[in-house]
């Protein structure tokens, strides 16, 4: 396996494994797939030494991707970023995301980060149990927040400071 930053010929092998994941209502609260185009701006907005994004490359397949956001545009949540964990459905359960998380951790005091924010959708038990077995502790949850059809679903906040 290779981590490495994304380029943007890696955005539709991304999307793809997005789209995926919204369509199975556990690990975004997006309701319908994105395209590539619309999401370019997005993928500037990452930045090597800063926010970056990077993907999971397995026998030249992009099997996975981790991105670092802003967390609030507040300047006293300077040094605190959400990440976002997507793993292609083909490469689960091999510790893909374990390893993201994990370079994710480590590389945060080079990133300038001081503190890691997850939003997990509460049914989400996979995602839930890997940001736990990395350290992350449940820093809040907004009960029936989000919406799917007729299920109203949880979100639970983790976070872990570095």
């Amino acid at each position: 396996m290779i981590i490495r930053d994304a380029l943007e010929a890696d955005l539709p092998a991304i999307i793809d494994i997005y789209n995926a994941a919204t369509a199975t209502r556990t690990s975004t609260a997006l309701l319908g797939p994105v395209a590539v185009e619309e999401r370019l701006p997005w993928f500037h907005r990452h930045s090597p030494n800063q926010f970056p994004l990077w993907v999971a490359e397995i026998d030249g397949n992009i099997a996975g991707w981790l991105s670092f956001h802003e967390f609030i545009r507040r300047p006293a949540y300077d040094g605190a970023a959400e990440i976002s964990i997507y793993v292609n459905e083909n490469f689960r359960r091999r510790g893909l995301g374990r390893t993201l998380l994990a370079k994710a951790i480590a590389d945060a005091p080079r990133l300038k980060t001081r503190a890691l924010v997850g939003y997990v959708l509460g049914h989400n038990a996979a995602s839930l149990a890997l940001f736990e077995q990395a350290g992350f502790e449940r820093w809040g949850r907004l009960p029936r927040i989000a919406r799917f059809e007729t299920a109203e679903r949880d979100l639970v906040i983790v976070g872990r400071h570095v």
